[in-house]
């Protein structure tokens, strides 16, 4: 039998992300499994789900645990055959998941199928590539066909519970690259990943967080990144390797960020900062 929308249970991290909310509860309304992950918000995120999502369950973190720790918290309550992640900035369709677990069926193999992100403006994100670390992916930047893929990028990705045996996401990978490294690992056990572009889902990216300090969010931004991009090459390369490649980001943040106090935006000069002090600080074990 084809699988439903009840063999799916969404899966949503917030983090002050109240004014998300409302269109949430509107997209998923159909879908009786919904798990919530509230990462120790201070906007009420938590508190105001219930009214728009009634049908969800809520786990109220009384901290920020990142990304992928409190996606694992969520993941580890699931008992449908499939789990949806989704960004809360990211909004998808019941007929759009429908084409997700068609592909499913008809790509048993399939560890995870991911729909074609949009712009808000209707144009398609490129929300998948080959594994940057064997090769740059080259082509046409649309597929027009399910095709197998080495990575997609964590927004909206549809899990086949069975793929994953407990073994999620990488808790060390506070935000950013924590599907990099999911993918990777997939990647690495010849595990499938399918992207289709039959099922669509519009991503507002960087619109998942408000918050009451917008710069220290995206000073943290900045600051996780670059600690991520470093955890995933000692990971994957050597630790030779990432400390090189933390003395090149050192110099080129230094460089560039006299060029970003000129061309003054305070968003991007406090991301940029916190990008520097994440290089600063970061240490292997």
């Amino acid at each position: 039998m084809a699988p439903t929308l009840q063999d799916v249970t969404v899966v949503i991290v917030t983090y002050n992300s109240a004014h998300c909310l409302a269109a949430l509860g509107t997209a998923l309304a159909g879908f009786e499994h919904v798990i919530v992950v509230d990462n120790g918000s201070d906007d009420g995120c938590g508190q105001h789900t219930p009214t728009h999502l009634p049908q969800a369950k809520v786990l109220a973190l009384p901290h920020n645990l990142g990304f992928g720790a409190a996606n694992n918290r969520a993941l580890a309550q699931v008992h449908t055959p499939f789990a949806l992640l989704l960004n809360p900035d990211c909004e998808i369709t019941p007929k759009a998941v429908q084409q997700l677990l068609h592909t499913a069926a008809q790509w048993p193999q399939a560890a995870m199928v991911a729909p074609q992100l949009l712009q808000p403006n209707g144009e398609p994100e490129v929300n998948y590539r080959w594994p940057h670390l064997l090769w740059h992916s080259r082509g046409p930047a649309v597929t027009d066909g399910p095709a197998c893929v080495g990575f997609v990028c964590g927004a909206a990705m549809l899990l086949r519970m069975s793929a994953y045996q407990g073994q999620f996401f990488d808790e060390q990978f506070f935000l950013y690259y924590e599907d990099d490294d999911l993918c990777t690992r997939l990647f690495n056990q010849r595990q499938a990943m399918v992207i289709d572009p039959a099922a669509t889902a519009t991503h507002r990216s960087r619109g998942s967080v408000r918050g009451r300090s917008p710069l220290r969010s995206e000073y943290l931004r900045g600051y996780h990144h670059a600690q991520s991009k470093l955890i995933y090459a000692r990971k994957y390369q050597s630790t030779a390797a990432a400390r090189q490649q933390q003395r090149k980001l050192l110099w080129q943040t230094a460089l560039a960020l006299p060029l970003r106090l000129l061309a003054y935006n305070p968003r991007l000069l406090a991301r940029m900062w916190g990008r520097l002090q994440g290089v600063r600080n970061w240490k292997t074990p």
